[in-house]
């Protein structure tokens, strides 16, 4: 599949995948310099590019696993979702979740970008709803007891 991105900032870096089988493509810091992220605090990051992606698929934004394990920082929203008709710069709220302030450099790889497809449900209100075993348990209730 083509992408189309556009570079907004001429230090932007085009995502890459870290391996052939990859599902994410890195996305990469675009600032002027270091970014200090204070203890349990967000900062923006911005990643200096956009994208064209065709509809019917979204870009999820994750987390990268060594980012998070070594230096506590993934994105704050848990998943960043990218629709396919956003054409603004992607950017990545990172929080720190350690106790100690962390920097993200220039082109330091921020997340990762996982491009999907998607459905649009009809949403459709009904009186009743068909029954399960499950039912209405939630939270846990499919574990062993």
């Amino acid at each position: 599949m083509k992408v189309n991105i556009k570079k907004l900032d001429a230090r932007a870096v085009t995502p890459s995948y870290g391996s052939e089988y990859a599902a994410g493509a890195d996305l990469y810091a675009c600032t002027e310099g270091e970014v200090v992220i204070p203890p349990h605090s967000t900062a923006v990051i911005p990643t200096g590019i956009a994208v064209e992606l065709p509809i019917g698929f979204a870009g999820l934004i994750y987390a990268r696993s060594g980012l998070a394990t070594k230096k506590g920082l993934a994105p704050a929203n848990k998943v960043g979702v990218v629709d396919c008709d956003y054409r603004g710069e992607v950017k990545v709220a990172l929080h720190n979740h350690s106790d100690a302030e962390q920097t993200v450099s220039a082109g330091e790889r921020i997340a990762q970008f996982v491009i999907t497809p998607y459905l649009t449900a009809e949403f459709t209100e009904a009186d009743e709803l068909s029954r399960t075993v499950r039912g209405a348990g939630g939270f846990g209730s499919t574990g062993a007891k």
